[in-house]
């Protein structure tokens, strides 16, 4: 399994990736309103902004007075276009006397004959209205209604470009997935060789790095399969082939005897008969032996028990056999103080394979050494014999040893042949489960 880091997980990244986006945008907008704000400020000092607008809006007024008929003192009129400007701020002053203040619309502020004031900040105008001239002072608030708009195109362009920034990392995590998607699509489509892209250290990483593996996986199990195949198929052709034989000298040998030829000789024929019949009983067994050993049945394993308990009565009986076959026997075994764990059913295929390879190739002038075996965490025995040279061909189809194999597999063991010259030995390992502290 492949390990993740936290920090590089797809939520830190994320949110790594807006904590930078903010802070790139935040910058940006300082910047922006800073350039903003010296910029607008020189323009309002070399271009008389304030001075051409108060102009303007003292024309607006003098029409309005001049189209309402207005007086100095109809302070509701006068108010309601100033509102409607909105960002003019208006005194006006009759005869020194300040007449009307846009900042207290409802009061009649002539009344308390508040003189007019001279300050720097104030542009005075003299405006005619139905009761006379009036000194109109006015102030626009042009520079906050530039700033106000330059702020809001600020904030939508920082907006945007943290918009932009986020967007930019996703596609290249989105960039990733697609490719992800492609390189399944081809998987799908049954190209097992094509790999899959594994770049990064986060949850898509471990995603990609997961199919990778379920494609080595299945493809090696596909190999496996067609090995297998291949293997049936060649075990299925060499056993037509194997069986052939025996059965081409059977029938010779009942043609001779059907037309009589061989009465002199009838109980060798039969003999030779009966032995090319239990050859090929001994094939077809082995077939079905392997044909079992092949399939998808599970093996049925026992639990662990000490090794002297588990092998001592399969080598007395294997001994004895032997021994009555005409071999010699060497018993170099160890009571191991160990446990393993095997299926009975199993080794006693396995004996019988063993003692059927035995009586088949073993040379009897040399003698048959059962010993104790032992690797790392594994223990076992091993059979070792001399090969039988004769004249006569020995047919073979490697069966056996197959079914050892498979059997030995089925039980998580280990099967190892080995041969030089003609000395054969065969060593079968079991996982060892506990091991039995000696007594002092």
């Amino acid at each position: 399994m492949r390990a993740m880091n936290r920090r590089n997980s797809i939520y830190v990244q994320l949110l790594r990736l807006l904590i930078v986006s903010a802070v790139a945008a935040v910058a940006i907008f300082v910047l922006m309103d800073l350039i903003s704000t010296r910029l607008i400020g020189v323009y309002f000092e070399n271009n008389n902004y304030e001075e051409r607008h108060n102009q303007a809006y003292m024309t607006k007024l003098q029409n309005y007075i001049d189209q309402n008929h207005l007086s100095s003192r109809d302070a509701q009129e006068l108010n309601d276009w100033v509102k409607s400007q909105k960002i003019l701020y208006v005194q006006i002053y009759k005869d020194g006397i300040r007449v009307f203040d846009s900042a207290y619309p409802n009061e009649e502020i002539w009344e308390a004959e508040i003189e007019a004031t001279d300050q720097e900040w104030e542009t005075i105008y003299t405006l005619t209205f139905s009761d006379g001239t009036a000194q109109v002072s006015v102030v626009g608030n042009y520079a906050y209604q530039i700033f106000i708009y330059v702020y809001i195109a600020e904030i939508v362009i920082c907006f945007g470009i943290f918009l932009l920034l986020v967007l930019l990392g996703i596609r290249k995590r989105m960039g990733y997935i697609r490719k992800l998607s492609q390189e399944v699509e081809i998987l799908e489509g049954g190209s097992l060789d094509y790999p899959i892209t594994v770049k990064g250290n986060d949850e898509l990483a471990t995603l990609a790095f997961g199919l990778d593996s379920m494609r080595k996986s299945f493809q090696e199990l596909l190999n496996q399969e067609a090995k297998m195949v291949q293997e049936n198929q060649r075990i299925v052709t060499e056993m037509s082939h194997d069986l052939r034989t025996p059965i081409t000298s059977i029938l010779l040998y009942t043609e001779i005897l059907k037309r009589g030829n061989g009465k002199d000789r009838q109980i060798e024929y039969i003999e030779k008969i009966e032995k090319r019949a239990r050859r090929m009983k001994q094939l077809t067994d082995h077939l079905f032996e392997y044909s079992l050993l092949t399939g998808e049945t599970k093996v049925q394993m026992e639990e662990p028990e000490l090794y002297e308990v588990l092998f001592y009565d399969l080598f007395s009986e294997t001994c004895s056999y032997l021994e009555q076959r005409g071999f010699q026997v060497e018993f170099h075994v160890k009571w191991l103080e160990k446990k393993i764990q095997i299926s009975t059913e199993y080794m006693l295929r396995i004996m019988d394979n063993i003692t059927s390879n035995v009586l088949k190739y073993a040379d009897p002038a040399y003698p048959i050494v059962i010993s104790s075996a032992q690797e790392e965490h594994m223990a076992g025995f091993s059979f070792e014999n001399h090969i039988r040279k004769t004249e006569e061909t020995v047919e073979s189809t490697g069966i056996g040893i197959k079914s050892i194999r498979n059997m030995t597999l089925k039980m998580k063991a280990k099967c190892q042949v080995e041969q030089e010259g003609d000395q054969f030995r065969l060593t079968i390992l079991f996982p060892v489960k506990y091991k039995i502290e000696q007594q002092a």
